[in-house]
């Protein structure tokens, strides 16, 4: 067999370095594309780490907010019912102050007859007793006989006292 000659065997040293130049750019490339998904990958478990830590920290917020407002639900729950207690008995004072309220209103209708009354009495008290008089003999223009509680019987007036006017006011 021959040796090729040199002008081939030039091309196929120029074909094989650049085939190795070729083989070793793409390995270059490979272990720049290794080094970026193990990049990507290491950014991507970072932030993945990142976001389950926030999930954590927002379920754990979660839970305490939901605790605290339970705990506020339950003294709203006791408020209330401390408040409808309250309420009932202010009801219940109603019911027994009611009756006297009516009364009292009653009573203020008729202040103003009761006023005349009190003041006729309060005459009739300073007008005083009759002055001592015979009880044999009647007065002129009066009545036959002394102001007496009677039911206008003969025989009332032998046990009745002279009426004498007076108030406890």
């Amino acid at each position: 067999m021959s040796a090729p000659p040199p002008l081939q065997i030039r091309e196929a040293n120029a074909h094989l370095a650049a085939v190795h130049r070729r083989a070793a750019e793409l390995e270059a490339r490979l272990d720049a594309a290794e080094c970026t998904v193990r990049a990507q990958a290491e950014r991507l478990a970072r932030h993945d780490q990142q976001l389950r830590a926030a999930l954590d920290e927002l379920g754990r917020t979660k839970d305490r907010e939901i605790a605290a407002l339970q705990e506020q639900l339950l003294t709203s729950e006791a408020t209330v019912h401390s408040l409808q207690a309250a309420v009932h008995q202010r009801d219940k004072l109603i019911g027994q102050l009611q009756p006297r309220a009516e009364l009292l209103q009653d009573i203020c209708r008729r202040r103003s007859p009761l006023a005349g009354l009190l003041a006729a009495l309060a005459e009739a008290e300073r007008l005083g007793p009759l002055p001592a008089s015979d009880h044999g003999h009647p007065l002129a223009g009066g009545p036959s006989s002394p102001l007496a509680n009677s039911t206008g019987e003969k025989g009332d007036r032998d046990h009745l006292k002279l009426a004498v006017f007076g108030t406890t006011v």
